[in-house]
Parts: C-alpha cells; structure tokens; sequence
C-alpha cells in the first residue's frame, strides 16, 4: 500500500533526535496527549517530560499516561499527582503480583491529538540521550502523521482500561481481543499480546518472508521461532541476502548469551551476522524488500508471545529506501562475525553458558507465563 499525499513520516535515528520532537509535540497539542512507556525514570529527562506533560494538561490538553508497573517501578507512587490534581489521568499498566508478574507492556507510543504518533524502542529514560555512537545506547524511532495515529490512540484507550489486568476465568481458551491488526492510511498497525491466537507480527513476517529478495533485520533481542529461523537460512541459502545487526553490547546478557548460541547455524547457511559495537543496541526494525516493520516487538519468544506490543508495518518504496539507509549507517559501526573466528573463539565453556541462556529464555519463561495467564 502506497503512501498517500496526506501521510508524513520522519526517521528520528538517535535520542537527540526523537525526544526534542516528540516534546516540541506535547507542547504543541491542542486537544489530546496519549503517552504508554515501558519504563519511565525519573531523571532529568523524565522531569522534563512531566513538564510538558503538566503545562500540557494545565493548558486544556487531555493527557493520559501509561506505564509498565515493572518497567516503572522506580518512579514514586506520587509522582503523578500534580498531573491528576490537574485533571489528567495516569496509571501503571499490570501492577506487579506473583501470579501475574511476566505479563508486561512494552509498548512505547506518543499520540498528539490524534494526528502525529511516535513509535519505536525508546523509553523515557535519560540512557537514550546521545547519538547512539559516542554517548546512549542505539535506538530508532518514527514520527507518523496519519491516521494510523488515531488508530494508535483507540489501541492505547483500551490497554488504558485494560491496566489492572484483570483476567477471567478460562480466557486462555478465549481468542486474544489484544491481538489484531489495523489497516490505516499508508500502513498497518500490528497489535500483539498474550492468549490464544496468532500473533499478527508473526504472521506478517512469516508471509512477507516467503517471497523476499532481500532482509535487513535490527534486533535488540533476536530470538526468533523456529519456522522464523528457518524462513532466514531457507532464504540465505537459496541466495537472497539476510543481514542481522545484533548488540555486540547488551543490558540482558541472558538474551545475549541465548542469541549467540544461533550464530553458528545462521552463518553456516549464509546469513551475515554484524555486531553494532559503540553502545547498547536498542532499535527494532526489519526491512523486507519493499516493506518496513517498525515499533517495540523484538524477535524473541517474550514480545512474539508473552508482552503486549505495538508494531507498523509499510509497503512503500521510499519509506524502505529510508530504513535502508539507517541500516547501512548504523552498520558503519559494526563489525562483522565470520564463521570459522566463531568456531573457534567459543570455549565450552561459553557453549554451556549460551545453551543454558537458550533454555531458560525459550523454554522456561513461556512456560511460566503459561501458568500465570490464568
């Protein structure tokens, strides 16, 4: 689907870019804010995003925020009250129990007004200033004027009144109401959670996958399916060009760790494997020929099946040639991983680490997220 002449959208590669925008938005609003994070830290960053967010609310601007009860947990129970006082709303999404710990919202989104959205892997959090090379960690987001935008603020409306997490009984044999997907103007919206059903982001992929040409893949996090997995060697071999930047640095060394144990076989099939060097690598984006995925999900068993997360998906020619672009400037800084220098720098030492990482990641966390979506 083309873009239409109504549609904008705006590439914000590192955190001095997305978090000027997305204030100079908050306090342009005139009507509504909708703001859903992850994490949210109460840093300088974060105080400035509450003024603007106060001033916002304070000038007739209706603003909600929404955030991730773990995500979050730093951020005093207080902290909103001046906004609510002033007739805004807040919560945090899932507060955190036992029962019901794994099921998170890693969702990140800004809506103004119903008109412009950001999308994409940053939080609000002082670690993503910089430009992702000398100073914070590496990440990507993008600015959409469309009315994807209103789609995303009825998305974020109902996670809102979701927050509390609230399940029935027996809804694991019900068909998840959070996994859907939205056609917009120029675009999709792919909305995923946990619960029965298949997970739109996944099947996109996989759909997209089969007739590619050409994969360029961003992940924070890759832990792909196995049908994922082998829809990336299947292709590779078959001589289509697969590139996977991955974190040569990580914040969950666990995640790490179970993603090495899958270089081996990716590399032996073709696959090119770069790890992005300078800082912690954050960004999330798949390019597919012509189509570009974009927003929160990694390719890992925790966003594909257990969090609740956001994705954009664009067929466009322009929009692609873009993302592109920010894939061959970010593989600037990265260095590639050849095959037999693999082989030989994994001791068994580090095989049985990364094994052990894969279990525990693949097989054991979605087990227990299982048994608490009760």
């Amino acid at each position: 689907m083309a873009l239409s002449k109504f549609t904008s959208y705006k590439w914000l590669r590192t955190g001095d870019e997305v978090f000027p925008a997305m204030l100079a938005a908050i306090e342009s609003a005139q009507r509504s804010v909708r703001c859903e994070t992850y994490i949210y830290h109460l840093d300088e960053l974060g105080k400035r995003f509450f003024e603007a967010l106060l001033k916002a609310q304070r000038r007739g601007v209706k603003v909600r925020v929404l955030m991730d009860a773990l995500g979050s947990k730093s951020l005093p129970s207080n902290f909103w009250q001046p906004l609510q006082a002033s007739g805004g709303e807040a919560r945090w999404f899932n507060p955190v129990l036992l029962k019901r710990f794994g099921f998170r919202d890693h969702r990140k989104m800004l809506v103004c007004d119903e008109e412009t959205a950001f999308v994409g892997g940053f939080n609000i959090s002082a670690e993503y200033q910089g430009d992702g090379v000398k100073s914070g960690w590496c990440d990507l987001g993008l600015q959409v004027t469309s009315s994807l935008a209103g789609d995303l603020a009825a998305a974020f409306d109902e996670m809102f009144e979701r927050a509390d997490l609230q399940h029935k009984r027996l809804v694991r044999r019900r068909r998840s109401s959070a996994k859907r997907d939205v056609t917009g103007e120029g675009g999709e919206l792919l909305l995923s959670g946990p619960g029965r059903g298949q997970n739109p982001f996944k099947k996109r992929l996989r759909r997209d996958l089969a007739k590619a040409r050409m994969v360029q893949v961003i992940a924070a996090y890759f832990l792909p399916t196995w049908r994922i997995r082998h829809d990336l060697i299947r292709l590779a071999r078959g001589g289509c060009r697969v590139q996977l930047m991955l974190p040569a640095k990580s914040d969950v060394r666990l995640s790490q760790l179970a993603c090495r144990s899958l270089y081996r076989r990716l590399l032996k099939a073709g696959v090119e494997i770069y790890e992005y060097q300078p800082q912690i690598l954050h960004a999330k984006l798949i390019v597919v020929d012509d189509i570009v995925y974009v927003g929160s999900s990694n390719l890992d068993p925790r966003s594909l099946y257990i969090n609740y997360e956001l994705m954009l998906r664009f067929q466009n020619e322009e929009l692609a040639r873009e993302a592109k672009g920010v894939f061959h400037q970010k593989l600037a800084h990265c260095k590639q991983i050849q095959l037999e220098a693999w082989r030989k720098s994994r001791t068994w030492w580090i095989k049985f680490q990364q094994r052990w990482a894969y279990f525990l990641l693949v097989r054991v966390d979605p087990v227990i997220a299982r048994w608490e979506y009760k």
